[in-house]
């Protein structure tokens, strides 16, 4: 590809994901974290999980993508009878006129481009294996058959931190498989005001499509070709072992409060959301800045906390700001 070439292309991608920027403003009011957040998981092909209270938006967030792209667009709300049939499918049986019986695979929620899995900590371990399952391979499997689920593919799961009773919360190696966790903060008084006035609005503002599938899966190609320099992807692998208490690379704070530390997928994931955090950006070459802008959404449900830590009022993020800011002091310039 020549110079002209790629900077046409980064250009062009730069400028359709500002407009789905602006159509999802429309909508909704400030988080523009969580929205950046969702984009580079649907460009870096990951899957994305939102903790915040009820009424931030989560919901509105992904129909309203949906409508943006153009893309397929499914809800599931988990609750503790749910099955693991109801999110990908079941085998039905059809009669014909003459009488003769066949079996058919009827295609559960999860056969769509979005797929919201509204309070996933809600069904039981058993229906969430089903979905993680789908996720990480991308297929759902029904007898002998295995079905393909059409790229992009993409689940924002949503968690309600204060409701505890009758929820399964997710295990480590689960969350793990999450791309990005994403902490959903409550809207500022001005944000709040904003809210307010458009809900007294006679009409609601209409969300145009502004790029397809095909543009997508181009977008999340060029993402591939962005360079990653040695000294980046170092900084990256430092981030990680940082957090893991036994290596003696380990932070002091990991030492001390952290039970078990990321797993190689957290490196994995900081440069993969890196690079396509700089293609949104304007640049065709990974930073360490993009590393670092990553990093807590990344890393945070990656590490596992010790009683210490809960017992003297320790977080994932307090700890991994620390850690964090103590690799970034030590880091090569990008």
């Amino acid at each position: 590809m020549g110079v002209v070439e790629a900077e046409s292309r980064l250009e062009g991608a730069v400028e359709r994901l500002d407009r789905v920027r602006k159509e999802i403003a429309k909508i909704i009011v400030g988080q523009q974290d969580v929205v950046e957040g969702v984009l580079v998981c649907l460009l870096a092909g990951g899957h994305v999980l939102l903790e915040g209270v009820p009424g931030l938006g989560k919901t509105t967030l992904l129909r309203t993508l949906a409508r943006a792209l153009n893309l397929k667009y499914s809800r599931i709300q988990f609750t503790p009878d749910l099955m693991p049939a109801d999110i990908v499918g079941s085998m039905v049986l059809d009669t014909s006129d003459g009488g003769a019986r066949t079996l058919r695979f009827q295609p559960g929620p999860i056969f769509a481009h979005l797929v919201l899995a509204d309070e996933i900590n809600r069904a039981t371990p058993k229906t969430q294996s089903a979905l993680l399952e789908a996720m990480q391979e991308r297929t759902v499997t029904s007898g002998n058959t295995t079905h393909h689920l059409e790229a992009p593919f993409l689940v924002m799961a949503t968690q309600n931190p204060i409701e505890m009773e009758g929820t399964y919360p997710l295990p480590e190696a689960q969350l793990d498989r999450f791309l990005m966790k994403i902490v959903v903060n409550y809207p500022t008084r001005q944000e709040l005001a904003t809210i307010v006035e458009r809900t007294i609005q006679k009409e609601e503002p209409a969300v145009e499509q502004v790029m397809d599938r095909r543009q997508i899966l181009e977008i999340r190609a060029a993402c591939r070709e962005v360079l990653a320099a040695p000294h980046v992807r170092e900084f990256a692998v430092d981030l990680v072992l940082s957090t893991q208490p036994a290596h003696p690379q380990a932070h002091p704070l990991a030492r001390r409060y952290i039970r078990y530390g990321s797993s190689p997928r957290g490196a994995q994931a900081l440069v993969e959301c890196g690079r396509a955090l700089a293609l949104m950006r304007g640049r065709f070459h990974l930073s360490a800045e993009d590393v670092l802008s990553v990093a807590p959404a990344v890393l945070r449900h990656r590490i596992i906390l010790n009683f210490d830590a809960h017992a003297d009022g320790q977080t994932a993020d307090s700890i991994l700001g620390e850690i964090i800011r103590t690799v970034a002091a030590r880091a090569p310039a990008a």
